[in-house]
């Protein structure tokens, strides 16, 4: 996995994790454990365009790479993210009665913050 690529997941996780423990410790269990689930949306969807995105097929070096192809799998990847996003979603909104909505969607904001940091932090 590329250098960056485990920069932003990983400091996704932290922020996922600082999170969940603000929000259990300020406003209770379901308050973290909502605040965790958030997050994990947002580090599981970047973690799934990078699968998808950033692969290279087999017997093409990442060199070689034909831009046409290259922007069709950001594309995909993207597709693939959102998909995941909306299905993470549905599953946590149909299966978790006791859900804080609030700390859900600080936390998944809070790891698309820090992908925004990671673009800025390359300039």
């Amino acid at each position: 996995m590329h250098p960056h690529v485990r920069w932003i997941l990983g400091h996704q996780l932290l922020v996922t994790l600082f999170a969940g423990l603000v929000a259990g410790s300020v406003q209770g269990l379901d308050a973290g454990i909502s605040a965790l689930l958030g997050g994990g949306i947002g580090v599981l969807s970047g973690a799934a365009y990078a699968l998808c995105a950033l692969r290279t097929p087999k017997g093409v070096s990442s060199a070689g790479c034909d831009p046409k192809k290259a922007f069709h799998a950001q594309v995909a990847g993207e597709g693939y993210k959102y998909a995941v996003t909306f299905l993470l979603f549905a599953w946590v909104f149909k299966s978790y009665g006791q859900l804080a909505a609030l700390p859900l969607f600080l936390a998944y904001a809070a790891t698309i913050f820090v992908y925004w940091i990671a673009l800025i932090k390359q300039r």
